[in-house]
């Protein structure tokens, strides 16, 4: 395997690993700053209060992109 390829394998893999993880990511942060808007609004300062949001809409990003991920990955 000469260098190039090399190169363009590593750039593929990477372009790849965006793509499939940006969805859950962008949900994440998106969820992330309501909930710290929501918090600096009511004054609320508990820190689990952030986890929980973000969890359940990580999980429900995962079931409803999770076969475009495969897809994607195969």
């Amino acid at each position: 395997m000469d260098l190039g390829s090399l190169i363009q394998l590593m750039r593929s893999a990477i372009i790849t690993i965006i793509t499939v993880a940006s969805p859950v990511l962008i949900v994440a942060m998106g969820v992330g700053l309501i909930v710290s808007i929501f918090q600096a609004t009511t004054s609320i300062q508990d820190q689990t209060l952030t986890f929980v949001p973000k969890i359940l809409a990580i999980l429900g990003v995962l079931a409803v992109m999770f076969g475009w991920m495969v897809t994607r990955l195969t």
